[in-house]
């Protein structure tokens, strides 16, 4: 897999510092990766396309000719919100998750690379929401539940204007379905559905875009317990 070549498709202008923070990213996530969980993917040209560029497919869904705000919600071990700091001058990059020793090793990460264009928290999206409700211009996850949870837990955190990108693997048409009255209470429109191919047989992925075109009510989201027993 010719990783230059991927970037360029995705119209990324690469260069050797761009090339060297990811190779130190990934020397970084397998060395951490040994003590802590992260990810379950190490080989190196699986991590670059199962994580860098299937995190930079989110280009794909993202006005990035101009400067905008971005929120990466359960970003695990950086997942996308990093690979697009690398890359992109007009990110700034917010990311938070629950578990702080993920936290930890993503600000150790940050300044590793030298990036200036990311913080990292320790937040819960459903209390992080208190501070910073419609803040964002995009908010996004990837794969960390299903869409109807993931719309309660992102959709109040986004801009009237802004969008919720949804990054997932082949999604069925029924985790669709069965969020779209999660979509329409929380104040979305499906925007679109971009497709994108991974090299290889590294499979497909699906990225829903949702527009933000009215406020979402101040009762949501929930506490995490009745989300996910009771999804809208």
């Amino acid at each position: 897999m010719d990783f230059n070549n991927e970037l360029e498709k995705l119209n990324i202008s690469c260069n050797d510092d761009i090339l060297n923070k990811f190779e130190l990213y990934y020397s970084k996530l397998v060395e951490v990766n040994e003590y802590m969980n992260l990810t379950s993917i190490t080989e190196h040209d699986d991590v670059y396309i199962k994580h860098f560029l299937d995190s930079l497919f989110i280009l794909k869904a993202i006005d990035d000719t101009k400067p905008y705000s971005i929120l990466d919600v359960g970003s695990g071990a950086g997942f996308p919100s990093i690979p697009l700091a690398i890359v992109s001058n007009n990110a700034n990059v917010c990311i938070i998750d629950a578990l702080n020793k993920r936290i930890n090793f993503l600000n150790d990460l940050v300044k590793d690379l030298g990036l200036n264009n990311v913080n990292a928290f320790h937040f819960r999206a459903e209390d992080y929401v208190k501070e910073k409700r419609e803040s964002f211009d995009y908010v996004t996850a990837r794969a960390v539940a299903r869409l109807n949870v993931l719309a309660e837990l992102c959709m109040p955190l986004v801009k009237v204007g802004g969008h919720f990108i949804a990054m997932k693997g082949q999604i069925a048409k029924e985790e669709l379905d069965e969020a779209e009255n999660a979509i329409k209470v929380l104040g979305g429109k499906v925007s679109k559905i971009i497709e994108a191919e991974l090299p290889g047989d590294a499979g497909k992925r699906e990225i829903i875009v949702i527009e933000k075109i009215k406020s979402a009510p101040n009762k949501y989201p929930r506490e995490f317990s009745k989300i996910k027993k009771n999804p809208l």
